[in-house]
């Protein structure tokens, strides 16, 4: 293995690790009866407060896992054409 695809490697087991941590800060979509019941009573800007800290994970999610698959097929490119 050369210096680039230990380092290449080392780099998504820790990128796996953040989406990891990533997902599980994110709040689940499902709500169930009492959302329905209660979500009306939300106020207009302790919904916004919430949204955008779980827009900021979403955003980093998807970063985090566009950069995860763009590292995975560099690593597996070098380990088939690399010598």
């Amino acid at each position: 293995m050369t210096p680039l695809q230990i380092a290449l490697s080392i780099t998504i087991i820790l990128l796996s690790v953040v989406i990891t941590i990533l997902v599980l800060l994110q709040e689940s979509k499902q709500q169930g009866l009492s959302g329905a019941i209660s979500g009306a009573a939300e106020t207009f800007f302790g919904k916004n407060k919430g949204r955008t800290m779980e827009a900021k994970l979403e955003k980093f999610t998807k970063i985090a896992g566009v950069l995860f698959f763009v590292l995975a097929l560099v690593s597996s490119l070098l380990v088939l054409f690399g010598k």
